[in-house]
């Protein structure tokens, strides 16, 4: 029998499946013999002889790992440590928050998920200043494209200072830098840490998205012990050519992480985003006219980066949110025949639709977005003519789907995901645009491994038993959704 977190299973007696195996077995309990990390039998409970360490699943619905495909994973992990401002109204009382919060070990106050477009008044120096006088504060916006500082933050980090306090796109990912360089101690403490939330939530596998270069980093953390899940690590336009020099290429593993680190892609911020309203869009923002949005990197140079990323083994992940980014993203894929995903993909054209499809794009999403910014999309997109936080549109059109959820923008709960992507709410209002709901099962599957892994003879024992089942949950029980066990490859990285 199972004796503890850590244990190496062998036999998984009594689940219910999910996946194509179910149409095999039905609904009925089954066993699972799993070996070298991975599921070599199954069959109805009691037709096989358990051996070695036995999990009892008891009836419970059993599916495939969870994969959340976009994390900042030390933001997310130091995040734990600053003061939370999503339940923030205002900036005035953002600002006294800050004023009462206290300072971390280095002496900054750092708060994080503030939503300053849904608040009826505008974030100021002089607000901040007044309130958090000479100790260095920083407000870090929920979709991190924004900074609002105070005068000491400012002069600490050495920008010059603006009216509104607000340092927005690169200058903001710059101070983010800053305030994630971490020791390699409290770095990997916190990851550590997170992680192992993580697994008890189910996921099996993360895309890692931090801006650094994060190759060492993993390498050490495996050194150390790590293995609450597998990684797939990415890098910057500013590392592509250190990538190539050392030869990687996505998929390959990273040696000395025992399986569990994998190259990632190539990762390319083509602009903004809708809470700061830099996301490139084809209309303007409906409270200035003549914002339409930002392309940060023109159409010839995303061109150039996909051709060179291609032409060494590298696929690219390109952040598009804005109909015209997504479009401008196309048509670098069309021209340069990369392979891929559009991350977040929040306002797409119809007529690119077949285009995304065609192409064999994988559209890479965040369900819980939908969720979080529908107030923002009614006061700020309007008179947008392309689909909003598409869902259902994409799966229909036989777009490759996979799901994450940006953490620390949104946690980094996968049945928070799936429960965005199937009701399309996350209070008591009705779903917000709900022929975008798609199906639980479609839903696990896009949070499953590049949204495409099922159970499977001979497939890796990456599992997750669940307490409810959430084949027949409501919105209630999936968000909150009981993980029983989560196996990866065969070894339990969490056991209730």
């Amino acid at each position: 029998m199972v004796t503890a977190r850590g244990d190496h299973v062998d036999f998984v007696r009594a689940v219910r499946l999910s996946g194509p195996l179910a149409l095999t077995f039905g609904d009925e309990p089954v066993d699972l013999v799993i070996r070298g990390g991975r599921i070599v039998d199954a069959a109805p409970t009691g037709m096989l002889a358990s051996r070695g360490v036995v999990l009892e699943g008891e009836g419970r619905r059993v599916v495939a790992g969870l994969w959340d495909h976009h994390v900042h994973t030390v933001q997310w992990a130091l995040n734990a440590d600053r003061v939370p401002l999503g339940e923030v109204h205002s900036a005035a009382e953002a600002a006294r928050v800050m004023g009462d919060a206290d300072a971390l070990a280095d002496g900054r106050r750092v708060g994080a998920g503030m939503r300053d477009a849904l608040w009826p008044d505008a974030p100021s120096l002089a607000l901040l200043d007044e309130r958090t006088g000479d100790r260095p504060t920083y407000l870090i916006n929920a979709d991190v494209h924004s900074v609002w500082l105070n005068s000491a933050a400012f002069r600490r980090e050495g920008f010059t200072p603006t009216a509104d306090g607000m340092l927005r796109e690169e200058d903001a990912f710059e101070i983010s830098r800053r305030l994630n360089a971490a020791d390699d101690l409290t770095a990997d403490d916190a990851v550590r840490r997170a992680a192992d939330r993580a697994a008890a939530r189910g996921v099996t596998g993360i895309v890692d998205f931090d801006m650094a270069w994060n190759a060492e980093a993993w390498l050490r953390r495996a050194e150390a012990g790590f293995a609450a899940h597998r990684v797939e690590f990415a890098f910057y336009a500013a590392d592509l050519p250190r990538a190539i020099e050392q030869g990687l290429r996505t998929g390959d593993e990273l040696r000395g992480t025992a399986g569990l680190v994998h190259v990632g892609p190539l990762k390319l911020i083509t602009d903004g985003s809708l809470g700061t309203r830099t996301a490139a869009c084809s209309h303007a923002y409906d409270d200035d006219p003549a914002n339409f949005g930002v392309l940060t990197i023109e159409p010839d140079r995303l061109r150039d980066l996909l051709t060179e990323a291609t032409a060494s083994g590298i696929e690219v992940a390109v952040h598009a949110i804005g109909d015209r980014a997504v479009a401008s993203a196309l048509d670098a894929f069309t021209y340069t025949q990369a392979r891929g995903t559009i991350e977040h993909a929040q306002l797409v054209r119809h007529a690119d639709l077949a285009r995304f499809a065609r192409l064999g794009v994988v559209a890479s999403v965040q369900p819980e977005h939908a969720v979080d910014d529908r107030d923002m999309v009614g006061s700020l997109w309007q008179h947008q003519q392309a689909l909003s936080h598409p869902l259902a549109s994409l799966l229909e059109a036989g777009i490759p789907v996979r799901f994450g959820s940006d953490a620390p923008v949104a946690p980094l709960d996968p049945w928070l995901t799936i429960a965005a992507a199937v009701h399309r709410t996350g209070d008591d209002r009705e779903p917000w645009q709900p022929g975008e709901r798609v199906g639980v099962e479609s839903a696990l599957r896009a949070s499953s491994r590049h949204g495409e892994t099922d159970i499977e003879i001979g497939g890796a024992a990456d599992l997750v038993l669940c307490d409810s089942d959430p084949l027949s949950a409501d919105r209630v029980e999936l968000r909150r959704m009981p993980v029983s066990a989560t196996l990866l490859g065969g070894r339990l990285t969490h056991l209730q």
